[in-house]
């Protein structure tokens, strides 16, 4: 049988086989196609069209990764771009994926995109989940570059259109790095990038005069008044100073009244420049130009077009619009397409929306604010505040648990839609000062608006916001308003990793809450428990996350007070109180599971997973983490999926199920490098590591283990990347890389120490222990193995405590101590006896077998190492059983028992066949045959 996959790039797993079962996650269509429609009136710019088209070709004279349009204001620096990336796109083989646009507003103050925005919409339209984009500039600007590659890899190379950017540090950002991808960005400034410059003029006399004839014959096929009158159209085209943006409003003007003549359209122009003789002359015939169109609106449509700036976002929807005016949506329209008509608003890429050009808007701003009292400004902006505020609510309230449905809204799916669309509007107006803002409306919004920025990851909006309610909350007086905007900060401090800030923040707002009353207080009380716990402040986050859980205990709200278990479960995890936190995650659980609440259900089935696991009961923890893989899966939660995956990977592998590990830990990290989430991706790769080596795979487990440290480094995490040293330097250990791993181990000890984690101090003295022993630095690995065991013996570990003994025991060993390695092995078959790991006592036996025959106890080394192999077997692990064989087999010879010795030598051999080991097996068939030609014969049974 042969399948195959292709034509087609996928940031998640491929699964391929003869059966397949899939359960598919939720669509997230990649948005390759949104260029703006090319306009068929385009003119006098070939050699410009063909300079760029150079640039963006394939089989250009050499590689250009950027080319930057420069040119003043409303010269068709959009037009230009978008007519040379619609010919690039229809180019067979030049970008095959299509083209991404943005417009990033960046002369705009009130508008301007932040870069790490833009980069949040670009990865959104190839197809990243908006929950799983990272916070932080650099991480998301890398994640794109490499979305970018993949497609590139895949024969579907993108053309990348960045649109009005203000400055380098706006668009730097966002450009590639390699050929995959090409930028083509334009601006008013020449920008100081490397890039391959162009510089826009306004049209030429015929040119422009041509313009003028294209837009009005496309508005009106047979109107002929610009070459019939050929020196009027001259006069007119200059006195647009050549400015397509000029020319095009002008041309639109005629096309409304088809019965004036040019000259009254020039004499008109003309009179409007002596109002502007003070500006230069660009900006005097846009002027011009803007002027003429506004005076040739009627009343209802100058109104709307005065009062359409109140929208402080980027775009507005009619039903806002409608709300400005205090009309209905149908009227609202047909005043709103007039305007489009006369080129003073612009239609969205979506119907129903429309946008006003940024040196537009200030035009009618100006006038807004000249006619404020006659157009009722301030009662039109409190209507518009007035439907985002309640149709928030309402949205909220829809998706919210709990929350009443709204009749705005069709369905669920309806009321995210709207606040996914409205969201950078909102945002907008959140954030904005008077005139156009309201610090009412900021606390309004920001409380309406955090679940959903929690819940969709959005950490920059959510900051932005909630810094904004805080600074308007505070003048008030309301410390109720006050102590929530704190909350929805701190929160979003802490979803940027800023965590430290996240506890200041808290700390303010508990303060506030508590002198208003104990209700007020656990909401916020939680948030300070997992900003504490990822400081590494455990009992600190365990104390106010149990006081966070009675407040909702006795104001009767099981299901928050449920949310609030699932985290003192992890508090207490931290703090290796296992079996209280899994009772804690049970208690959890079972109320959400009556409560039919799914999202906290599959967060406490990975947190019980995760707590299993330390009490060793490995098996229910596999069960447990694959049904909380497939909760998250079910509910399109990539994120938590992945988070159930890599407790599922480190449940299998102390089930000695390796191989499905390795599956779960594998699946993990391509879900967490698909999603941006490098921590996450680290911590799935340390999963990976451990999984691997317990399939003998050492170079991949070294592989998995070098990245997810340097990752670690990356982020700044000390505490996790020792950890993730641990597991490279066991995997450096095995494959007798025991240099590099002394220097891991050492560096990964020096980190545990300076995070102040003894346990994981304890684990890092046990790695040096072992290896150190192999470079014969025993007597050292003698002291350090005996402090880790003494450290893990503290904490009640008895399995850690019983591998330092190992490594105690084999440096006695080396160093002829045979009674103190004795000693040391029998404590550490012991201690494994004690938790159940049958695989560490057997280790720990063979090791006590092979002292003993050294010592000459041939009988009972001979006993030791029977109940090891029987105890591999137990546990089908092959290779550990026969290497077992070959230690009984050598105690046997030694003993001239060659007989016995052959037979165990053979079922050695056979053993490594079956696992695959050409090598193993080769020493076993040479032992087998020394021992038969030796001539000896088993000894009779006695």
């Amino acid at each position: 049988m042969h399948n195959e996959i292709s034509d087609g790039v996928f940031f998640h797993t491929v699964v391929q086989g003869e059966v397949v079962h899939l359960r598919l996650p939720p669509t997230i269509a990649p948005a390759l196609s949104g260029l703006p429609p090319a306009s068929p009136a385009f003119t006098g710019r070939d050699a410009e069209l063909s300079a760029v088209l150079a640039d963006l070709s394939p089989g250009g004279s050499g590689t250009v990764l950027v080319a930057a349009v420069a040119g003043l204001a409303g010269v068709g620096k959009t037009e230009l771009a978008v007519q040379a990336a619609a010919w690039a796109a229809r180019e067979d083989g030049w970008f095959p994926g299509g083209v991404l646009f943005v417009d990033l507003f960046g002369y705009d103050p009130a508008r301007r995109m932040a870069p790490e925005q833009a980069l949040d919409g670009l990865l959104r339209a190839v197809g990243v989940p908006g929950e799983h984009i990272p916070p932080d500039i650099q991480d998301r600007s890398r994640l794109l570059r490499s979305a970018l590659a993949a497609l590139a890899r895949a024969g579907r190379r993108v053309l990348l259109v960045l649109d009005n950017a203000a400055t380098a540090e706006q668009v730097e950002p966002l450009l590639p790095s390699d050929g995959a991808t090409t930028a083509l960005v334009t601006s008013r400034h020449t920008l100081a990038l490397d890039a391959r410059l162009h510089d826009l003029r306004v049209l030429g006399d015929g040119a422009a005069v041509d313009l003028l004839d294209r837009v009005l014959r496309q508005a009106r096929e047979a109107d002929s008044r610009i070459t019939d009158a050929p020196e009027d159209a001259r006069v007119l085209a200059r006195l647009c100073a050549g400015l397509p943006l000029a020319l095009r409003i002008t041309a639109a003007l005629l096309a409304d009244a088809p019965t004036r003549p040019l000259t009254s359209l020039v004499r008109a122009l003309t009179d409007a420049h002596t109002r502007l003789d003070r500006l230069r002359r660009e900006d005097r015939a846009v002027r011009a130009a803007f002027d003429l169109s506004y005076q040739a609106l009627d009343a209802p449509h100058a109104r709307l077009f005065r009062l359409l700036p109140l929208n402080p976002g980027p775009d507005l929807s009619t039903e806002s619009a409608a709300h400005l005016i205090d009309a209905d949506p149908y009227p609202t329209e047909e005043l709103l397409q007039g305007l489009a008509r006369a080129h003073l608003v612009e239609p969205g890429q979506d119907w129903g929306r429309w946008r006003l050009h940024d040196l537009v808007r200030l035009y009618a701003h100006a006038h807004g604010t000249a006619q404020a009292e006659p157009d009722a400004r301030e009662e039109a902006r409190t209507r518009l505040h007035d439907h985002y505020v309640t149709t928030t609510d309402a949205a909220d309230s829809h998706v919210r648990r709990g929350g009443t449905p709204s009749p705005a809204f069709a369905d669920r799916a309806a009321a995210l839609d709207w606040l996914e669309t409205e969201r950078v509007n909102l945002v907008a107006l959140a954030v904005a000062d008077p005139p156009l803002g309201h610090p009412d409306t900021t606390i309004a919004l920001a409380g309406a608006m955090a679940a959903r920025f929690q819940d969709w990851r959005r950490a920059d909006d959510w900051f932005a916001v909630a810094t904004a309610a805080v600074a308007a909350a505070r003048p008030t007086g309301d410390s109720r308003a006050e102590a929530e905007a704190l909350d929805g900060l701190g929160s979003a401090l802490r979803q940027l990793r800023r965590f430290e800030e996240s506890v200041d923040v808290h700390t303010r707002g508990i303060a506030i809450s508590r002198e208003l009353g104990d209700r007020y207080c656990a909401a916020p009380l939680n948030n300070l428990g997992l900003a504490l716990h990822e400081m590494r402040r455990f009992e600190e986050s365990a104390d106010v996350l149990a006081e966070a859980a009675g407040l909702y205990r006795a104001s009767g709200d099981r299901h928050d007070e449920a949310l609030v278990l699932t985290n003192l479960g992890l508090a207490q995890l931290a703090l290796r109180r296992f079996e209280e936190a899994v009772d804690t995650q049970r208690q959890a659980l079972a109320v959400l599971e009556e409560l039919d609440e799914g999202s906290g259900r599959a967060i406490a089935l990975v947190n019980l997973a995760a707590a299993l696991c330390r009490v060793h009961r490995f098996e229910e923890a596999a069960d447990v983490g694959a049904r909380a893989a497939e909760l998250h899966h079910d509910r399109g939660d990539r994120y938590g999926e992945a988070l159930a995956l890599v407790n599922l990977s480190v449940a299998r592998y102390s089930a000695k199920q390796y191989s499905e590990a390795a599956g779960a830990g594998r699946r993990a990290a391509v879900t967490f490098r698909e999603v941006g989430d490098r921590s996450g991706e680290a911590q799935a790769l340390v999963s990976l590591c451990t999984a691997v080596s317990g399939l003998r795979a050492f170079e991949e487990a070294v592989e998995a283990g070098t990245e997810a440290a340097a990752l670690f480094s990356d982020l700044g995490d000390g505490h996790r990347e020792a950890t993730a040293l641990i597991g490279l330097g066991d995997a450096l250990r095995r494959l007798n890389r025991s240099e590099e791993a002394v220097e891991v181990f050492t560096r990964a000890l020096a980190l545990m120490r300076e995070s102040g984690d003894r346990h994981g101090e304890a684990g890092a003295l046990r790695g040096m222990g072992s290896v150190l022993s192999r470079v014969g630095r025993l007597e050292e690995s003698a002291e350090v193995s005996g402090e880790a065991a003494a450290l893990f013996r503290e904490f009640e570990d008895r399995a850690g405590e019983g591998r330092a003994l190992n490594s105690l025991g084999l440096a006695k060993e080396r160093l002829g101590l045979l009674d103190e390695a004795a000693t040391a092995y029998a404590r550490a078959v012991a201690a494994f006896a004690e938790v159940g790991d049958s695989q560490g006592k057997a280790v720990s036996l063979s090791w006590l077998g092979h002292v003993l025959s050294t010592a000459g106890h041939t009988e009972g080394a001979v006993e030791l190492m029977l109940q090891a192999v029987q105890l591999f077997a137990e546990q089908g692990d092959g290779f550990r059983e026969a290497t077992a064989l070959m230690t009984l087999g050598d105690i046997l010879s030694r003993a001239r028992l060659r007989g016995e010795a052959c037979g165990v030598f053979m079922r050695a051999a056979e053993l490594f066949g079956e696992l695959g080991d050409p090598d193993g097996e080769a020493r076993a068939l040479r032992a087998a045959a020394i021992a038969h030609n030796e001539g000896w014969r088993p000894r009779k049974a006695e």
